[in-house]
C-alpha cells in the first residue's frame, strides 16, 4: 500500500477544471484539465451548468489520480480552490441546483446595486465586508435567484435550500450532501459576510432579504471540511483545505508578511497585497478581504480586481480568430515595435478596480491604415500590463511606508510569457519575479490542504520551498512609460459609462 503522501488539489475555475496531484515537495505530479462551455443568456449576463462543473470535477480528479498512477491510498487529503462570487442554489434533499450558477463576472443586478447606493448603503457594505457595492459579489445574484427563480423565496424560507460558493457546492456533493460549509475566503466575497466579526452579517442579510438558514458554515482555510463518499474515488478522503482561487495563490506564492504581493493571470487578473492582521480600508476603491484564516486568526490583504485578463486572449483565439493558441500571441507581439497607439480595453462586462464601472463597454481605439492583427494581440497582452498599473496606483495610496511592495510575485497560465512579464516590469516599475511553479492557486490549496494532514510542516517550510524562475527587472524609460500609460487613461476615458 501507497504511503499517503500526495495532495489531491482541485481548481475549479471560470473556464475550466482541473485537478493537480502533488507531493510532499510540492512538485507536480500529475494533472488533468477540461474546459466547459460559457453561457451568456443576455449581454452582460454570465451561467455555468454546475452538474457540468461537478461531474467534470469529478472526472479530472479520476484522471489525474490514475495518470500519477496512485490509488486512494496515496492521497492524503484534498484540496479545493475555486472561481469566487460565483453563486450555486441547491435544493437540500436532491443536490440538484434550482437555476445555472451565476459567474462572477455577471452584471445583472448592476441597476440593483445602483439604488442601494443611491440609498447610502454602500458605507455599511465597505464597514462590514471591505466591498463595494457591485454585481461582481455573490450577495446581489443570490437575492435575485431568490426573487426570480419560480418557488425559490418560499423554499428557501423553509430551509429547503442551500446556498453556496462552487466550493460549497461541490464540498456539499463530495460528501454526499452531509456537509454544508465554506472557509473565511468565499464567505468573504459574498458581500454578506462580516470580515471582522468573522461570521455573517444580519443587517446585510436583512438588507438584501436573505433568509441565514441558507447559508454555509464557515471555516478556517486548513481544518477538516469533511471526508469524500467511499464511492467516489474507491476510499474515502479528508478534504482538509479551501480557499477562494486568488487567496489560494497568495498562499501558494507564500506571500505571509505584511506588504508582499501577487497578482494572478487568468481569465481576470488579481492583484492581492498582505497587510497582515490589519483590515486596511481602501480609499481608493480597493477591496479588503479574508487573505486566510489559521486556526480562527484571519490575515488580511487589500484586493484589486480586474474581470479580463487571459479571456480578451480567449477572444483573441475564439472569437476573432487571430491566433490558434493563447501561446502564440507572444511571438506576434514580437513581430513589432509597438503598436502605433492602438489600445484595447477589455472591457467586456464592464470594468473593475478602481473603476467599477459595470456598464462600460470594450473598445479598440486609436486604430488606422497600418494597424494589423499584431497591432491588436499586442494591445490585448500590452492592456494587462496597464490594468494592472491602475491597481498599484490605487494600492500606493492606502498603503505607507514599509507596507509597499518591492517586487510583484506573479502567477497564472498568462505568465509562461516573457514578453508579458517583461512588459509588466517595465510599465509598473517594479521587478516581477516569476516562481518555478506558476500553477500556484492549486499549489496553494494543496499547501492549505497538506498543513491540515500534517504532510506539510509549516508555513514557515512552504516559504523556504518557494523558488523563482526568472526575475524581470524594469527596463523601460520613465518617459517612455508615462507616454504609454497616458494613453491607456485616456482609452479607458473613453469607454466609460460615466464621462
Amino acid at each position: 500500500m501507497a504511503k499517503a503522501e500526495h495532495i489531491l488539489a482541485i481548481d475549479q475555475g471560470t473556464t475550466s477544471s482541473r485537478a493537480i496531484i502533488f507531493d510532499r515537495l510540492g512538485h507536480i505530479v500529475s494533472t488533468s484539465q477540461r474546459e466547459f462551455e460559457q453561457h451568456y443568456p443576455q449581454s452582460g449576463w454570465v451561467e455555468h451548468d454546475a452538474d457540468v462543473i461537478w461531474a467534470d470535477t469529478i472526472d479530472v480528479s479520476k484522471d489525474a489520480i490514475a495518470k500519477a498512477g496512485l490509488d486512494a491510498t496515496a492521497i492524503s487529503g484534498i484540496g479545493i480552490t475555486n472561481q469566487r462570487e460565483t453563486v450555486v442554489l441547491w435544493d437540500r434533499s436532491t443536490g440538484e441546483p434550482v437555476h445555472r450558477a451565476i459567474v462572477w463576472q455577471d452584471r445583472r443586478t448592476a441597476e440593483v446595486c445602483r439604488q442601494l447606493k443611491a440609498s447610502g448603503h454602500e458605507a455599511l457594505v465597505q464597514e462590514r465586508t471591505g466591498l463595494l457595492l457591485d454585481p461582481y459579489f455573490s450577495g446581489t445574484k443570490l437575492s435575485w435567484l431568490l426573487e426570480n427563480v419560480a418557488g425559490a423565496r418560499d423554499a428557501a424560507e423553509k430551509g429547503e435550500l442551500a446556498f453556496g460558493t462552487v466550493d460549497s457546492f461541490l464540498l456539499w456533493r463530495l460528501t454526499g450532501g452531509t456537509v454544508h460549509a465554506t472557509d473565511a475566503t468565499n464567505a468573504s466575497r459574498t458581500m454578506l459576510f462580516d470580515i471582522k466579526k468573522q461570521d455573517w452579517d444580519d443587517d446585510l442579510l436583512a438588507l438584501l432579504n436573505i433568509p441565514r438558514r441558507i447559508l454555509p458554515e464557515v471555516k478556517d482555510c486548513s481544518t477538516l471540511f469533511g471526508t469524500t463518499s467511499a464511492d467516489l474515488f474507491g476510499a474515502p478522503l479528508p478534504i482538509t483545505g479551501i480557499a477562494g482561487d486568488q487567496q489560494a495563490a497568495t498562499f501558494g506564492q507564500a506571500c505571509f508578511h505584511p506588504g508582499m504581493l501577487k497578482s494572478t493571470y487568468g481569465t481576470g487578473c488579481f492583484a492581492l497585497l498582505n497587510t497582515g492582521k490589519t483590515a486596511v480600508t481602501s480609499t481608493n476603491r480597493l477591496l479588503t478581504t479574508t487573505a486566510y484564516r489559521l486556526k480562527g486568526e484571519p490575515t488580511f490583504a487589500i484586493e484589486g480586481s480586474i474581470f479580463v485578463a487571459g479571456a480578451a486572449v480567449q477572444w483573441l483565439r475564439d472569437s476573432l480568430k487571430l491566433i490558434e493558441h493563447a501561446g502564440d500571441t507572444e511571438a506576434v507581439a514580437r513581430q513589432i515595435d509597438d503598436t502605433g497607439g492602438v489600445y484595447l480595453v477589455p472591457a467586456f462586462v464592464g470594468l473593475g478596480a478602481p473603476y467599477w464601472d459595470p456598464e462600460a463597454r470594450g473598445a479598440l481605439i486609436g486604430l488606422n491604415r497600418d494597424s494589423g492583427i499584431a497591432q491588436v494581440v499586442r494591445a490585448t497582452l500590452e492592456s494587462v500590463a496597464y490594468q494592472t498599473q491602475d491597481l498599484m496606483n490605487a494600492m500606493s495610496g492606502d498603503i505607507e511606508g514599509d507596507g509597499k511592495p518591492t517586487a510583484v510575485r506573479v502567477d497564472g497560465g498568462m505568465v509562461a510569457n516573457d514578453w508579458i512579464c517583461q512588459f509588466l516590469a517595465d510599465i509598473l516599475n517594479l521587478p516581477v519575479e516569476r516562481p518555478k511553479v506558476i500553477e500556484t492557486t492549486a499549489l496553494g490549496a494543496a499547501y492549505l490542504a497538506g498543513l491540515e494532514t500534517g504532510l506539510y510542516g509549516s508555513m514557515e517550510a512552504i516559504a523556504d520551498a518557494w523558488n523563482v524562475d526568472r526575475r524581470f527587472e524594469p527596463a523601460m524609460s520613465d518617459s517612455e512609460q508615462k507616454r504609454l500609460y497616458h494613453g491607456w487613461l485616456e482609452a479607458v476615458r473613453r469607454v466609460r459609462s460615466e464621462t
